[in-house]
């Protein structure tokens, strides 16, 4: 099932104004200059953040995402034209020719079953000119990222322009082997409405995903730490060579 968060259309539109520190994207940007990418593939582009700071360099942006409401604030900002956004997961794309595609955030968590998974790897590839790259970002499980998923260390009050204030806190549900179940409530000052979004991340093995990436046609690259989360994350660079 997908998120709320991303699905609900009041929640998609609060999304940014909550998480409004992204420069966990710059290190991604830094990586479509380095690999000398023209056409990059945002795999979860969400309401389209990433797309449009890749878009404003130049690059040729292509976004897709299963959540309609986020495409559509997507759609909404300043710049969108030049992106190609499309509505459903990797396998609706036509035929391209990526230099980079790219699954930044919890986008690959985010796909939880292991068929979806497979499936979107797989697309992935087909999308990919030979001597692209894909790069994606998960969690090291041995972190134990839940552990800190409570509302104590997450409530915040954002003041969102033309909202207003707006309670949020995220509480862990349910962790069960690889997957991880977490709440996120948000309460809105202006009606008193209250909603709430659960999710399911895959915490999945470095030799896991390794191993899942060559299934899919990749050769692995390297793997890199996270600039925001050092020791906390790998980033996973491959190929289809």
């Amino acid at each position: 099932m997908m998120d709320e968060c991303f699905a609900e259309p009041r929640l998609a539109a609060i999304y940014d104004a909550l998480d409004p520190d992204r420069a966990d994207l710059d290190a991604y940007l830094a990586m479509a200059r380095e690999f000398g990418a023209r056409r990059v593939l945002d795999i979860g582009c969400g309401t389209g953040v990433f797309a449009l700071l890749l878009a404003g360099h130049g690059f040729d942006v292509v976004g897709v995402d299963p959540a309609r409401a986020s495409v559509d604030v997507a759609r909404g900002k300043p710049g969108a034209d030049r992106v190609r956004w499309y509505d459903g997961d990797a396998t609706v794309l036509p035929p391209l020719r990526a230099d980079l595609v790219t699954m930044t955030a919890n986008v690959a968590q985010g796909i939880a079953d292991p068929a979806a998974w497979h499936g979107t790897l797989r697309a992935a590839h087909a999308a990919s000119r030979p001597g692209g790259r894909l790069v994606l970002e998960t969690r090291d499980p041995a972190g134990r990222a839940w552990e800190r998923w409570n509302r104590a260390e997450s409530e915040t009050v954002t003041e969102v322009p033309g909202v207003g204030a707006v309670r949020s806190w995220v509480e862990l549900v349910q962790v069960r082997g690889p997957l991880v179940t977490f709440r996120w409530t948000y309460a809105f000052a202006s009606d008193g409405a209250v909603l709430t979004s659960d999710s399911t991340l895959r915490f999945r093995e470095r030799d896991e995903v390794a191993e899942e990436l060559a299934a899919a046609g990749f050769v692995l690259h390297e793997v890199r730490d996270a600039p925001d989360r050092p020791g906390r994350e790998f980033v996973f660079v491959a190929g289809r060579d």
